[in-house]
């Protein structure tokens, strides 16, 4: 049974990784959740392993309830808790409103949304046996403010910052806290290819993007550091969204 465990969906590159790692070097041992990439899970296992703890890779599709289901069971009959939680797994399907067909819009809210109920729904129970736990939420600015052709995405991370306020008031009274993360313009693989950086970058006061450790740290803050803190959006975007 493991002392100090954290599970983070989409945790084997980007955001997610970064988030790893900086729980790792917390000493928390780590279990990431991947969906196709398996090269780069078992890369990211041997980085946090690198740092003194346990890690393992979990392939599972975040989107699908029974394989989420199947998958934290194992988890939790192996390592006998989860201490914190980061729904992270997220995807983009970017387009205008007028375009966006179904497909595109289905996709962004189960990945994005529905995903952090599967997830949430029984590491909350043994969060709840426990009597402890933090759970932080990836959600984005643009989840605060809107954008265009991200009306899916949008909605998505806007219902997670729901989401977050909805269950931190309903857990609080078991210590188990609730906070969300609301990145801007962050570098990752998601953000590379964007052709507009440069507008961007005059529309942002620190005139520069962020790094996944900026993410990392702030999650860490709410999932370590804050035993005081619940119920809370933390943007973390150089001042995009004054």
């Amino acid at each position: 049974m493991s002392e100090k465990l954290a599970l983070v969906t989409g945790g084997s590159r980007g955001i997610g990784k970064a988030c790893a790692l900086e729980l790792a070097k917390c000493g928390y041992d780590i279990v990431i959740n991947y969906a196709g990439n398996t090269e780069a899970a078992n890369k990211t296992v041997e980085e946090i392993k690198a740092l003194g703890v346990e890690a393992e890779a979990f392939k599972f599709d975040v989107s699908n309830q029974a394989e989420v289901e199947e998958n934290i069971a194992k988890i939790i009959e192996k390592y006998g808790r989860i201490d914190i939680l980061v729904n992270n797994a997220g995807i983009t399907r970017d387009d205008l409103f007028i375009r966006m067909g179904e497909d595109k819009w289905s996709a962004v809210i189960n990945t994005n949304l529905n995903s952090a109920f599967y997830v949430s729904k029984p590491v909350v129970k043994i969060m709840m046996k426990q009597r402890s736990g933090a759970i932080v939420n990836m959600s984005s600015v643009v989840g605060v403010s809107g954008n265009i052709g991200q009306a899916n995405y949008s909605s998505a991370k806007a219902g997670l910052i729901g989401f977050t306020k909805s269950l931190a008031k309903e857990l609080g009274a078991r210590n188990i806290r609730v906070n969300a993360v609301a990145p801007g313009f962050i570098a990752t693989d998601m953000t590379k290819d964007l052709a507009n950086t440069e507008e961007m970058m005059k529309l942002i006061p620190l005139k520069r993007m962020g790094a996944p450790e900026d993410i990392a740290k702030a999650v860490k803050f709410l999932a370590v550091d804050s035993s005081y803190v619940t119920g809370q959006v933390l943007e973390v975007d150089g001042g995009l969204i004054i």
